[in-house]
């Protein structure tokens, strides 16, 4: 589909990469890019049309589908982060909030969303994963246990919006250069070439975005045995966005 013309709404709007997508959009000639996200005067992008969203509410979701029912283009940006392994702090809080968010909230949005973009000539939904949703290192199994999920979730939705004429986008970059990977050592993409990869994907129909070098050497090693992949993981110091 095209991005010039298109009317896209970006959730987690209000910084890192869903701001530049946004002003990405904007840039590449969309006709409309609402920019969502739990507060509004947080954002402060030019040529944006706000809107109060948190995924995690049933409320907020309906509203913005009401709202925005002329979308062509979901991005499914908005997530979190608690840096939690699988055995540290609360049994019974362990992972609901990425769960919670990343999973669940990307699920809600999807459906109030699909036939929107079906209603609107199919349009494209872009879901924002991680290279985590392929391995996993203690510090973030919450995380990339909820990235997992959202994959296998995109892979879904791929299958089940295709004759909508929907098209369903997952991105997998490494570590990206925004606050929330702040205390991670080593290269980083930057958030630009991220959406600038992500918007060319959906302008050439492509299903899946491997956006650096750490994202095409793990899905690569994925064919492998599990013995090879995670010892060298582990000796390498296993990527995490």
């Amino acid at each position: 589909m095209d991005i010039e013309g298109s009317v896209a709404l970006v959730t987690g709007a209000n910084r890192g990469l869903g701001s530049v997508f946004a002003r990405l959009l904007v840039e590449r000639g969309a006709a409309k890019v609402y920019a969502a996200a739990r507060n509004t005067d947080t954002l402060t992008l030019d040529g944006v049309i706000p809107v109060h969203l948190d995924i995690t509410s049933a409320a907020d979701i309906a509203a913005a589908a009401q709202r925005c029912d002329d979308v062509t283009l979901l991005i499914n940006n908005a997530g979190i982060t608690t840096r939690t392994s699988a055995l540290a702090g609360d049994a019974d809080e362990a992972g609901h909030r990425e769960m919670e968010t990343n999973f669940f909230g990307t699920l809600a949005m999807s459906r109030a969303f699909a036939p929107i973009l079906a209603g609107n000539g199919g349009g494209a939904l872009v879901n924002i994963l991680s290279v985590v949703s392929w391995v996993a290192r203690p510090a973030n199994a919450m995380y990339s246990a909820s990235k997992a999920a959202s994959w296998s979730l995109t892979n879904a939705l791929r299958v089940e919006l295709a004759p909508r004429g929907t098209l369903v986008v997952g991105v997998h970059p490494g570590p990206i250069d925004t606050d929330s990977a702040a205390f991670l050592d080593g290269p980083k993409i930057a958030p630009a070439d991220v959406a600038t990869q992500t918007l060319d994907a959906v302008q050439h129909g492509r299903y899946e975005v491997l956006t650096d070098d750490t994202s095409r050497r793990v899905k690569a090693a994925l064919a492998g045995d599990v013995t090879e992949l995670y010892p060298s993981l582990i000796r390498a110091g296993a990527p995490a966005r």
